[in-house]
């Protein structure tokens, strides 16, 4: 029988959630920012080198320390930590760095609500127990039209055509998506393992891994100005560093359902931080998508707690 969740600890549980949307929507505003001083690579490599520094030394100091390196199991835990640096870290992030160059915080924002819905077949076919019921594929094709709406609305509705190089940035963004969904599925075929000390790992080998791709294709970096900075400093510690630790704290507390109600404000923090602070345009179609989108996420969720209770 199920123990129910005290009342006190249910509001620190949403403040931690709705603290987790607030950092990760303003982290395009961040990327933003940082794009001002910095080519797209180093932007990605900054964070996440710095974020690993950060979490190492937590992890270290306070924790579980890094992953073993003893046993087969621990060599398999190195490669799914390997995993995450790619699918969680390094390609998502530089191919979000180089699309918000073109596409607004607006949409590179909206485009991490697709999130759970690339999950949702990936579970099918590599997690064990996860099946795509009919509803689950209602809600999958639901959100599917969103994305479709989202990267198509302006020739849909507005009968423009975008160009090549706006439709490549958009394409990014969604290809980061999906990257995000491949390194949950790697994160949760892991073996048992500290959650601290994984994500610890994942980011020092993003780290290593974009670092030289960041001086090979950016360059040195000049001194950039202030803005620049603070931009990619917000990056590292809040939305990279501060949330993987909170996020470690919330899935502990109230476990990996309620932490997925997250992917219901982080577009919806990014498209209000957007309008406010960079008085991004907001075409009628990116809030259609957004819909769209949240409502096919509703429908799968509805689907997966209907398949836990069975």
């Amino acid at each position: 029988m199920r123990i129910p969740t005290p009342p006190h600890a249910m509001i620190i549980n949403w403040t931690i959630l709705i603290t987790l949307g607030a950092i990760w929507g303003a982290s395009f505003l961040g990327v933003e920012l940082a794009l001002t001083g910095f080519g797209p690579v180093t932007v990605a490599a900054g964070r996440v080198a710095a974020a690993g520094l950060i979490l190492v030394f937590i992890a270290i100091a306070y924790g579980d320390g890094l992953p073993r390196f003893r046993t087969a199991t621990d060599r398999r835990i190195w490669l799914h930590c390997l995993g995450m640096a790619f699918f969680t870290n390094a390609i998502p992030f530089c191919l979000l760095s180089w699309g918000q160059q073109i596409v607004t915080s607006g949409f590179a924002g909206i485009s991490m609500a697709v999130v759970p819905l690339f999950v949702l077949p990936l579970s099918h076919f590599l997690v064990p127990g996860e099946v795509m019921s009919r509803i689950k594929i209602v809600g999958f094709l639901f959100g599917f039209m969103g994305v479709v709406l989202l990267i198509g609305g302006d020739k849909i509705l507005a009968s423009t055509t975008p160009s090549p190089l706006m439709f490549t940035a958009q394409f990014a963004c969604i290809t980061a998506s999906a990257c995000y969904a491949i390194g949950s599925i790697i994160t949760r075929l892991c073996p048992p393992v500290s959650a601290l000390s994984f994500a610890a790992a994942g980011l020092m080998l993003g780290g290593i891994i974009l670092i030289p791709a960041a001086l090979i294709i950016d360059g040195v970096p000049t001194p950039p100005a202030d803005i620049a900075f603070a931009g990619l400093a917000y990056l590292a510690i809040f939305p990279t560093a501060i949330a993987t630790i909170l996020l470690t704290v919330l899935v502990r507390r109230a476990g990996p359902p309620f932490l997925s109600l997250v992917n219901y404000q982080v577009p919806v923090w990014a498209v209000v931080i957007g309008a406010i602070v960079l008085d991004d345009a907001l075409p009628g179609h990116f809030l259609m998508a957004l819909v769209v989108i949240l409502s096919g996420l509703f429908i799968a969720q509805l689907g997966r707690r209907r398949q836990g209770k069975q």
